[in-house]
């Protein structure tokens, strides 16, 4: 696959492949954005902030689709994303409106593994927040609680850390570092 242009999205949350984010669109000109995406215009990205970058997010983002949507009482849109691929986003610009248009291209996504042994506890640990959150649990239709790739990307998805330190995570070539962490992290609140 090569690059292409694609609409971008910046939030304070991270969204990798297979997560899924529901958000609320007020401004019209994301509104616009969002309309364009359906009309298939642009594919969506959605790339987490970083202050003083250009554009203002980290260089990697997720290219996502919208796979539900609601107009909410207040005239608003909620629209929920799932991510598809990771993507390097090569370079930028600015519409009038301020939106953001990026050229990137595919990075490699994590490939799915089975957990097993002592990382059980991660997926376990995952499925138990997801009860103690609904909210979160309910955007999902199939969880994959078995696939070590899935649940490690849940984690850093929802875990409180820097985003710098979630980047150094997800910028492995698997997801074992990050099981690894999330495994310490879990031991070490355990006892």
């Amino acid at each position: 696959m090569q690059s292409q242009d694609m609409a971008l999205l910046i939030h304070d949350a991270l969204l990798l492949p297979d997560g899924r984010l529901e958000l609320r669109i007020v401004e019209p000109r994301y509104l616009r954005m969002v309309a364009e995406v359906f009309k298939g215009y642009y594919p969506l990205a959605f790339a987490m902030h970083k202050a003083n970058g250009h554009p203002p997010c980290y260089p990697e983002a997720t290219q996502c689709e919208i796979i539900d949507f609601n107009q909410l009482e207040d005239d608003t849109l909620s629209i929920i994303i799932e991510g598809r691929q990771r993507v390097e986003i090569l370079s930028a610009r600015q519409d009038k409106d301020l939106l953001w248009k990026v050229r990137a291209a595919p990075c490699h996504n994590w490939e799915k593994e089975p957990i097993d042994g002592e990382f059980e506890i991660i997926s376990a640990a995952l499925e138990q927040f997801y009860q103690v959150n609904p909210d979160l649990f309910g955007l999902y239709s199939d969880v994959h609680l078995e696939d070590a790739a899935w649940v490690s990307q849940r984690w850093l998805e929802v875990l409180p850390m820097y985003s710098q330190d979630k980047f150094k995570l997800i910028n492995q070539p698997d997801c074992h570092k990050a099981m690894d962490f999330v495994l310490k992290l879990i031991k070490s609140h355990a006892g």
